[in-house]
């Protein structure tokens, strides 16, 4: 039976300590430490909250009355739905005046 590349003869364990004390695997990466982990989560969180902050300030340039306010994220939700609600029933009252008045709309609109 032939050994596999990444198989290590000795203690049978794939990994070996580099002289910083860093573990590293049979393909020679170096595995993180904890502390490493630690950090690369906190980074992926922090990016993750960011874009969602970064989402609501847009909402807050998009629905007519948020902008300049202090800002809830639970009160941007309800006008962001309250404000777009409040676009299709307009929409909807375009067609219908536009189809009362003799014209047509693409269905795809009507949506």
């Amino acid at each position: 039976m032939s050994s596999s590349p990444s198989q290590t003869s000795g203690s049978g364990d794939a990994s070996k300590a580099t002289p910083s004390g860093a573990a590293v695997n049979a393909d020679d990466k170096p595995r993180l430490t904890e502390e490493e982990k630690k950090q690369n989560h906190i980074a992926s969180e922090q990016k993750r909250r960011q874009a969602i902050r970064e989402g609501f300030d847009r909402l807050t340039e998009l629905v007519p009355g948020l902008e300049g306010q202090g800002r809830s994220e639970g009160l941007v939700l309800k006008r962001t739905v309250d404000y777009m609600r409040d676009q299709i029933v307009q929409r909807q009252a375009l067609i219908e005046r536009i189809e009362q008045a003799g014209g047509s709309v693409d269905p795809k609109y009507k949506k």
